[in-house]
């Protein structure tokens, strides 16, 4: 008989709510970005509904939106993330925590080194999103003039993984024997030099701190260009996505799945997860409701944010009335992102301010609004038909968002036997049935 496959739930939190009016919803906390004590309740609250993993999006920039829509967004400021995660690692014990760092604008050893630090801090439940940073305005933070180049911003990533999982496996498990009575604290003979020289980077190594809990951190990635998906088809262990329907979902899955099966990996060992937007109600229609009260909220100008954002371009000068110019430039922003919004565009025949109030409204991906019932029949849906592994649940406003699916949709999805009762492990990897990695020096 084929064991019954169970939902993997993260929480995508950027550290809060991804909808641009969250903060202004009746209720809400309006400083949830920047505030400890409600970040503690977060992530508690998503460690009693036995949630995976606190998924901690990233920016290195002000997002790259008009300027007359900063004053408006609620994500101009937030917690760096790796001095987020220790902290919460404190008031949790088994909830991942996942935080994004970029492969383009910072150093391997400073990330094999910090994300070493979190997985013993926590006991074995970090996760790095591997990311190569699409916001142009970053670079002029790093000491560029220009975004490096799509592809090679790509090309790096991928050289950048092997010098990060080799520090990671500078010393072997049994490495530190801390023989009190030999004087032994350290064997030099299970410290590997790791001595790289590539195309973009020069790293001698060791790394500074013991192996990792989990051998390696949980590896993250959310890119969806050709060059994202062989990179994360090659690397990765989950894998956030943002398909709007099922059919594509499964082709997304299907594609990734052969291409890992290619790259010589168990494609069970990546978990696609698509982000999902939920808004529960005690009917559709009450829920509809909920969703509209909240797109009620969204400032013209943060709609046009959202699409400046989503384009790489600037969207502040194009006729509101009319459909997107065809002569937008190439960028080195996001390739899928833009993608998206332009068969989006030509799909439903959108003008721009049509567009600008999708994408200032919502997430442009999956939503699934209804009562607790409705939603879970949606989500057991896209985990048998293939269509993912689990979700990144996104929370309309914060804290009755959260606290609505853990308190509603989580025990009928235990009910339905497609959500875990309690968890299987105290690591990450164990929670995900993920396998730990063998140090590829040592064995």
């Amino acid at each position: 008989m084929t064991e019954q496959r169970r939902l993997r739930l993260g929480a995508f939190m950027r550290p809060a709510s991804i909808h641009t009016a969250a903060w202004r919803y009746p209720g809400a906390f309006p400083d949830a970005n920047f505030n400890l004590q409600h970040m503690v309740r977060f992530a508690q609250t998503l460690e009693r509904g036995r949630f995976d993993a606190f998924f901690m999006a990233d920016h290195l920039a002000v997002l790259n939106m008009p300027i007359n829509a900063l004053k408006r967004s609620h994500t101009v400021t937030s917690f760096e993330p790796l001095t987020l995660l220790p902290a919460l690692a404190m008031v949790t014990q088994h909830l991942g925590l996942i935080a994004t760092a970029s492969t383009t604008f910072d150093s391997p050893y400073h990330i094999a080194r910090r994300f070493a630090s979190l997985d013993h801090i926590s006991g074995g439940r970090a996760g790095w999103n591997v990311v190569t940073t699409s916001n142009p305005d970053a670079a002029l933070n790093f000491g560029l003039d220009e975004h490096m180049d799509h592809d090679e911003r790509y090309r790096r990533a991928r050289e950048f993984f092997n010098v990060v999982t080799g520090l990671w496996d500078s010393f072997a498990d049994d490495a530190f024997p801390r023989d009190v009575e030999a004087g032994l604290y350290m064997n030099p003979e299970r410290m590997h030099r790791l001595n790289h020289k590539g195309e973009f980077l020069s790293v001698a190594g060791p790394l500074n701190i013991a192996r990792p809990v989990q051998g390696w951190p949980v590896i993250v990635q959310a890119g969806a260009s050709e060059a994202g998906r062989q990179l994360a088809a090659e690397t990765a262990e989950a894998i956030f996505c943002s398909h709007n329907n099922l059919a594509d979902a499964k082709a997304f899955y299907a594609d990734i799945k052969t291409r890992a099966a290619a790259a010589n990996r168990n494609p069970e060992h990546i978990k696609i997860l698509p982000g999902c937007f939920v808004v529960v109600g005690e009917s559709l229609e009450h829920a509809r409701e909920k969703r509209a009260r909240l797109d009620a909220l969204v400032h013209p100008d943060s709609g046009i944010a959202s699409l400046s954002i989503a384009l790489g371009s600037d969207a502040s000068g194009f006729d509101l009335d009319k459909p997107l110019p065809e002569n937008i430039p190439d960028t080195n922003a996001s390739k899928s992102g833009r993608e998206r919004v332009l068969q989006m565009a030509a799909r439903e025949n959108l003008t721009v301010g049509q567009l600008a109030q999708r994408f200032g409204a919502q997430y442009g991906g999956l939503s699934m609004m209804g009562t607790p019932s409705q939603i879970a029949d949606q989500m057991q849906e896209w985990l048998e038909q293939r269509g993912c592994d689990g979700f990144n649940i996104m929370f309309p406003y914060l804290p009755e968002g959260l606290d609505d699916f853990v308190d509603q949709v989580v025990p009928e999805l235990q009910r339905r036997g497609i959500h875990r009762r309690e968890y299987e492990g105290r690591t990450l990897r164990e929670n995900l049935g993920l396998p730990r990695p063998a140090n590829q020096f040592f064995g």
